[in-house]
């Protein structure tokens, strides 16, 4: 079934959700991360498996997205989420204090 098959105003709003996929992911993936930092035990494995499938969704590599599960650190998929975003700069070597 092609896109023949729509109205162009049809055709226009499934363009807009293919368009904004990745956006839809890291959303979800925004809001997974406060419940992360709640939870506990086996109902934090369950927040990963639905954070883990989003971030592929988002345009993050399998490894990394399964990496950042290995980690199980809210904060550093935090940080994740804000560059996929494009709200802040790739993280740098950051010198040590005091030296």
């Amino acid at each position: 079934m092609g896109m023949e098959n729509y109205s162009r105003y049809q055709q226009g709003i499934i363009k807009g959700f293919y368009d904004n996929k990745e956006t839809m992911g890291l959303q979800r993936v925004a809001e997974l991360v406060g419940d992360l930092y709640l939870a506990e035990g086996k109902k934090r494995q369950k927040i990963w498996d639905q954070i883990v499938p989003a971030l592929i969704k988002a345009g993050l590599p399998e490894a990394q997205a399964n990496n950042l599960r290995q980690q199980d650190r809210a904060d550093v998929l935090a940080e994740t989420v804000t560059r996929l975003e494009g709200k802040a700069p790739e993280p740098q070597n950051k010198p040590k204090p005091g030296g």
